[in-house]
Order: C-alpha cells, then structure tokens, then sequence
C-alpha cells in the first residue's frame, strides 16, 4: 500500500487529443440513477435522488450526463427505477438534442424485469447485467459505469486515457475523504504504480493513507471497464446465488484479487480552474445538500457554473427575467450574496445567501437568509426564513417563521442536527401532486 499520484505532469505529457476522441467515441455511459436517496427524506418522496433540483436551475442528474457530452461521450444509457417519473420528464425535455443519425444518443432504460420476471434491479450491479443486450447492441469496446446522484465537473475522456496507459482491465476515480466520513465510501489501498490491492466497500473502519491519518482513498463511484470484460463479470456475477450484484460489494473486490483493476486520482480528469480543489459532493444528505447549494452563492465558488469551456446542460422552462422591485426604506426588494432565477420576483423583501429557484416570488416585509427555495415556492408577507430547504410549490402564508425556534420547527418540518429545517407542501397540509 503506498500513496501515489497519477496527476504527475509526466502522466499528462506527450497525451493525443485525437487518441482521447477515439477512446470516447469507442465508449459507453451507464449512469445509474435509479435510487431513491432516502436519507434526503421527504425531497425524494416524490422524486428519485438524481431528479432533485438543484443549483438554481439544474437537476443533480444534469452534471454526470453534462461530464459526458462534454467529454465526448454521447452514447449513454440512463437505468432509473424508483419513483423515476419526473426524472423521465426532465431527461425528455432537456436530453433529446443529441443526433442519432450520428450515433448518438441517451437511452432512458427503466427497469422492466428484462431477465428475471420475479424482481426489479437487484444492485448497481444487476442493474447493468439487465442492460447487458442494449450495451452490447451499441458495440463499445469500454463502459463507463457512473452515479447519477454527484456534482462535479470531470473529463472522462482523460480517465479513459489513463485506463489504456496501463493496460487495466478496470479502473476506479478515487478521492481522498476525511477518515470519519470514509465509512459512507468504498476504501481501496494502492500500490506505488496505483494497483488497487485492497477495497472494502463502507468499512466501519476504514485503512488511512499512508502518511496521511486523517485521510482515506475513497471510490468516486466512477468506474471504467474493458467492455468483454465487463460482460464476463456481471455474468460471473448473476450466476453467484451468494452475491448482492452491487459492484462495490462484490464486483470490484472479486477483481481487486484476480485481475488489472487500477485507481486513478480524480485531481487527473477533474475539470477546474487551475488552484482551486477538485471538487466533488455526494449530496446526499439533508445537510450535504444544503451546503453544496449554498457553496455556489460564495463570492467566488470553489465550483464555477459561470465557465462556458465546460456547460452544465439541462431543461428549464422559458422564464421572464427575475424582478426586484419597490425601494422604499422599509420596503426594498434586494438579494445579497444569492443567486435568483429568472421568473422570480422579490417584492419589497430582502433575500441574503440564498438560492431562489425559477419562479419564487417573495413579498413585503420579509427576510430569507441562508436558505435554498426550489421552483414555484410562494412566501408571504412579514415573513422570516433562516436556514431552510424550502421543496417546489411550498405556498408559506403571510408572518410564517421557520429557522427561528427549531424546538416549534421540529413539530411541524424535519429539523436536522445541523439546523437545516425541511418543508415541504404535505407538512403544511398542501397538496403534494405538484411535485416534480
């Protein structure tokens, strides 16, 4: 076990942009995204975790299929199962640009008891074993295994790169984490020319890296295979009555032991500005969530939307421009440190280190701090919000306070140990059929 870094300069040097164009045009994305993310808890009631909004505009799905167009990948398959209805919607409206006269495509592949007519998608694993026949139609000769519920911004055509400079049979994007939050990962261990020779998947004790207590190597949930050995793989797997069909349960520490299976540092194929961190964030937390939104009001976020060398594509409805009106001297619509969506309004309200969503309207008198308000929300008059995740056609009716006393919050809302206090229309007794 040694630390290593695969993001030397000699690692990058002497790179053919026409070698990576091939490498993706020779590849297929399987982005999972049927998970329902319980531990968002109300937010994914109604939605799966990759369909939850997110960013002002975007939905979380948005950045793994934006990685891959961006990259080159443009033949994707999207396998959804829990409650994908709004995530199909969105991936109709705002993923169909792509050419099939070229090739290209997102395929939507719900699951549908393909193989077995007794269950659904059994694990991350099971789930692309039951696409086996449409992956193998598209004819690549590398897959893309990836998460659909992350955001970050990464070229995947380097980490096929580095895939085929060391001749792997599969390849795993690792992160370092904090050793308190590695328990939540997989955990490998490599070698000094980053073989894997160890994976756990969510130990309760999770193997620091060396030199580094404070510090795991965690898997991203970013994998890249050899397509045939892929096939043989999941086929191995599915015959396993003793598997759980997940690959980081079963399919990568089988590999681990017996085959080329190597770890590539994100900080290789993650597309930043050159000093700041490579960022990545599973939001899936409460918490988590709330934070990664309220990371892209800073002043100069570690994440930059605002770079167009590499769009974050999605779908949004045609908006009017927001509107801040009224300027009186109790009476001033303004937002500070926030970022607000076309169509809102905020009228006669002061908005602070917020996210508003498309279409929020705030009204008079009323103070918004700290918080994250998705699409269509409605908050009255004399109102004060501090630190809340405000879900999609909240309606909060004039002098509402939520954030101010959490011990009357937590009769009411989800109030987490942070502070970050939930709502959504059911607790406030609205009706819950719009969301999406």
């Amino acid at each position: 076990m040694s630390d290593f870094d695969a993001s030397s300069p000699d690692r990058r040097s002497g790179r053919d942009p026409r070698l990576v164009s091939q490498l993706t045009r020779n590849t297929f994305a399987m982005v999972l995204a049927g998970g329902r993310g319980s531990r968002l808890r109300e937010l994914t009631d109604w939605r799966s975790k990759p369909a939850v909004p997110f960013g002002g505009k975007f939905r979380i799905i948005d950045f793994t299929l934006s990685n891959c167009v961006n990259s080159g990948v443009r033949r994707v398959g999207v396998a959804t199962q829990y409650k994908s209805q709004s995530l199909i919607r969105h991936l109709q409206l705002g993923w169909s640009f792509l050419d099939g006269r070229l090739g290209e495509f997102i395929e939507i592949m719900p699951a549908q008891q393909q193989v077995d007519e007794s269950h659904w998608y059994q694990g991350t694993a099971d789930a692309v074993f039951q696409n086996l026949r449409e992956i193998r139609h598209a004819n690549p000769k590398y897959v893309l295994i990836l998460s659909g519920d992350h955001i970050y911004r990464m070229d995947y055509g380097r980490l096929l790169l580095g895939h085929v400079e060391r001749q792997a049979d599969m390849t795993v994007a690792c992160i370092e984490v904090p050793i308190q939050e590695a328990s939540s990962f997989g955990v490998m261990s490599v070698n000094d020319e980053g073989r894997v020779v160890d994976f756990q998947e969510k130990p309760a004790q999770p193997q620091h890296m060396p030199g580094k207590p404070d510090v795991a190597l965690a898997s991203m949930g970013v994998y890249v295979f050899n397509a045939r050995f892929l096939f043989e793989q999941l086929s191995r797997d599915a015959d396993d009555p003793k598997s759980s069909h997940d690959f980081g349960k079963d399919i990568i520490p089988h590999c681990v032991k017996r085959y080329r299976t190597f770890a590539q540092s994100f900080a290789d194929s993650c597309v930043q500005e050159p000093g700041k961190p490579a960022y990545w964030r599973d939001v899936g937390t409460l918490d988590a969530y709330w934070s990664a939104n309220m990371d892209l009001v800073q002043v100069t976020p570690e994440l930059n939307l605002y770079d167009d060398s590499w769009p974050i594509w999605t779908w949004q409805e045609q908006r009017p421009p927001a509107k801040f009106v009224f300027d009186d001297e109790t009476r001033r619509g303004s937002a500070i440190d926030s970022t607000v969506s076309g169509g809102c309004i905020i009228s006669g309200a002061t908005v602070r280190r917020s996210m508003l969503f498309s279409g929020v309207h705030v009204h008079n008198y009323t103070l918004v701090e700290d918080s994250v308000v998705l699409p269509n929300v409605q908050i009255g008059r004399n109102c004060v919000i501090k630190k809340c995740i405000l879900d999609r056609e909240c309606h909060l009716p004039d002098g509402t306070q939520i954030g101010v006393d959490p011990e009357v919050d937590r009769k009411r809302f989800h109030v987490t140990d942070s502070g970050i206090t939930l709502v959504t229309p059911s607790m406030l007794g609205q009706n819950k059929d719009f969301i999406r």
